[in-house]
C-alpha cells in the first residue's frame, strides 16, 4: 500500500483522517503533542515540523504522500510562535518534498483566506483573490501558507500538489472557532447584519481528503457542504440563541475580551458575522464527485455532540 504521512495527526482532524485512510494506505503522522491509544498500525512520531528530526522522519517513513494540516489555528498561542510554526513550517516541509522524492501533497488551507467583505460576490471560485489580511491581520499566516503551497505547485509539477479550501467545519471532534462561537448559550452577534454562511461537517472533510488523495489531484479547490444558511439560522439550529449587539459596542468588547484570554477570536473575525463569504465547490465536485454524507442540519447539530 502507498503510505500518507499526516501532520497535525494528534487533532480531532488528524486522527479522523487517519482512520479513514488506514483501509486503503499505510498511515503514519507527526504532530507536537502524541496521540494516546491511537490505532495499531498507525506510527505517531512527537516531532516539530520545524526540527530537523522532521525530515530525519520523512527520511525513515519514505511516504509516497504527505497531508499538510499540522497548522497552530487557534490565538492563544504567541503571535510569533504561530506565524514561524505555520509559514516557516510549511516552507520547510515544502523543502522536504522535493528532496525525499515525495509524489504527492494535500495542503488543507481554509475558506477564510479570501476574507469577509462587503463587495464579496456569492459563491467565489479558486481564481478570488486572497484578502483576508486586509482586514483580519491575525490570520495573514493561513494565507501566505495558501500562497507558499499554490506556487509549490507550480513550481513543482512533478510532485502533484492539492490546496483544499475548506468551508467552516464543523463536528464533535473538531474544536474550530466557528465551533466554540455556536457552541454558546447566548451567541452575540451584530445588530443588524444576517450574512449567509456555509459548513461542512467533519467527516465530510475527511472525505474530501481520502478523495484528493486517492485520485492524486492537482490544484486548488474550494471544499464545500451542503448549502448555505442565515447565520441567525444557523444558530438556532445548533441550539443558541442570538444576541444582536450593535457594532460600535461589540468590536471593542471583542477586543478587549480577546486581550483578556477570555474569548478565542480576535476583533478582525467580526467581519465573518457581517459579510458573506460563500464558495463556489463546482470544481473539486467535478473532479472528484464529491457528496457530501450529511446534510446542512445534521452538520450544525454536530456542534452538540
Amino acid at each position: 500500500m502507498e503510505k500518507v504521512l499526516i501532520t497535525g495527526i494528534s487533532g480531532g482532524q488528524g486522527r479522523l483522517l487517519a482512520r479513514r485512510l488506514m483501509a486503503n494506505f499505510e498511515v503514519c503522522g507527526v504532530d507536537r503533542v502524541g496521540w494516546e491509544g491511537h490505532p495499531r498500525g498507525i506510527r505517531v512520531h512527537v516531532v516539530d515540523v520545524r526540527k530537523k528530526k522532521f525530515e530525519d522522519v520523512i527520511r525513515t517513513e519514505m511516504p509516497t504522500t504527505i497531508v499538510h494540516m499540522g497548522f497552530i489555528r487557534h490565538f492563544r498561542a504567541d503571535p510569533k510562535v504561530r506565524h514561524d510554526v505555520n509559514v516557516r513550517g510549511t516552507k520547510q516541509l515544502l523543502d522536504h518534498c522535493v528532496n525525499n522524492g515525495v509524489q504527492n501533497l494535500v495542503v488543507v488551507s481554509s475558506g477564510y483566506v479570501y476574507g469577509a467583505f462587503p463587495e464579496n460576490p456569492y459563491f467565489m471560485d479558486e481564481d478570488s483573490p486572497l484578502s483576508a489580511s486586509r482586514s483580519y491581520p491575525e490570520i495573514r499566516d493561513l494565507v501566505e501558507v495558501d500562497t507558499l503551497a499554490s506556487a509549490f505547485l507550480w513550481r513543482y509539477p512533478h510532485i502533484r500538489t492539492c490546496v483544499l479550501r475548506p468551508v467552516n467545519v464543523l463536528g464533535y471532534f473538531v474544536h474550530s472557532m466557528i465551533g466554540q462561537y455556536l457552541r454558546q448559550p447566548r451567541v452575540p452577534t451584530v445588530m443588524g447584519f444576517d450574512p449567509m454562511m456555509q459548513f461542512i461537517h467533519e467527516d465530510d472533510l475527511s472525505e474530501a481528503i481520502a478523495k484528493a488523495l486517492e485520485q492524486s489531484l492537482q490544484g486548488v479547490f474550494n471544499v464545500t457542504g451542503s448549502g448555505e444558511v442565515p447565520l441567525h439560522t444557523a444558530i438556532a439550529e445548533t441550539g443558541g440563541t442570538a444576541w444582536p449587539i450593535p457594532e460600535l459596542l461589540l468590536r471593542p468588547m471583542f477586543s478587549r475580551l480577546f486581550r483578556m484570554g477570555l474569548i478565542p477570536y480576535p476583533p478582525g473575525a467580526l467581519d465573518f458575522l457581517k459579510f458573506p463569504i460563500t464558495l463556489s465547490g463546482d470544481r473539486f465536485v467535478e473532479a472528484t464527485s464529491f457528496r457530501p454524507m450529511f446534510g446542512l442540519r445534521e452538520t450544525l447539530q454536530s456542534v452538540r455532540g
